[in-house]
């Protein structure tokens, strides 16, 4: 390629930009090399699908809170966690409406206590979400989005002793009754998320405490019923399920 002016020796591709810096024609025109070119589109183009990656996930994961019951007084839409709802001057959860995407509730802030599990739907008053617990909690001060459930590609592995050691058990289904199918114990002293999210209860039927297990959390690996939750006081889990998504 010939040289634009006089004062340049310009050979091969890239891009000229005008620069104002004084008179010398020599000093109005810069070269940007195609690498310089290059390394910019990339980073637009990255920032773009970075804003574009927060977009879906704001549609894929939303949540309201209500003050009262039955969907009534003060609201207040989240599509990302929430680590304590007292900061955002409310003071207590009393309904809730799930649009998108499966969440989990927390007791107490910064996602401590028991653990309730929020999949799409109404839930009119906190006995919609705290369930059969035998420990019914009105409070739900923190919550997140389960971003890894997959109802359709989900498997847990349940071990005999902690750190994964004894006999162990292989699922990829709901079962309301882990001793009608065949497990010997009351107990699940560890557990191993091979893939998806699923909820453990310490009683049959979906009952008693909730522990959400999720792939990746801890790498999907529970070694002892301490990881559970900080509400874990016991290694019982008579029934276990997947997260609806």
């Amino acid at each position: 390629m010939q040289s634009c002016c006089g004062f340049c020796s310009y050979q091969g591709d890239g891009a000229y930009i005008s620069v104002a810096q004084g008179t010398d024609p020599r000093h109005r025109l810069r070269h940007i090399s195609p690498t310089l070119c290059t390394r910019r589109e990339q980073n637009t183009q990255a920032a773009i699908m970075n804003q574009q990656q927060m977009m879906d996930q704001r549609g894929q994961w939303r949540i309201t809170v209500f003050e009262e019951e039955y969907f009534q007084g003060k609201r207040c839409e989240f599509s990302l966690e929430c680590p304590n709802i007292l900061e955002r001057n409310f003071q207590k959860i009393r309904s809730i409406k799930v649009d998108n995407g499966p969440w989990v509730g927390y007791e107490y802030p910064e996602f401590q206590g028991q653990q309730f599990i929020l999949e799409k739907g109404d839930y009119p008053c906190y006995e919609a979400w705290s369930g059969n617990s035998s420990y019914r909690t009105e409070h739900m001060l923190s919550f997140r989005p389960v971003k890894c459930a997959n109802h359709s590609d989900s498997k847990v592995t349940l071990y005999e002793c902690q750190d994964f050691q004894g006999r162990k058990f292989e699922i990829c289904d709901d079962y309301p009754s882990l001793q009608a199918m065949g497990w010997c114990s009351k107990e699940v002293p560890s557990i191993k998320i091979n893939s998806g999210a699923w909820v453990a209860y310490q009683f049959p039927g979906y009952r008693g405490y909730q522990y959400i297990l999720e792939r990746d959390r801890r790498q999907g690996e529970f070694r002892n019923y301490n990881e559970f939750g900080t509400q874990a006081h016991t290694n019982q889990v008579q029934s276990i399920r997947r997260v609806q998504q």
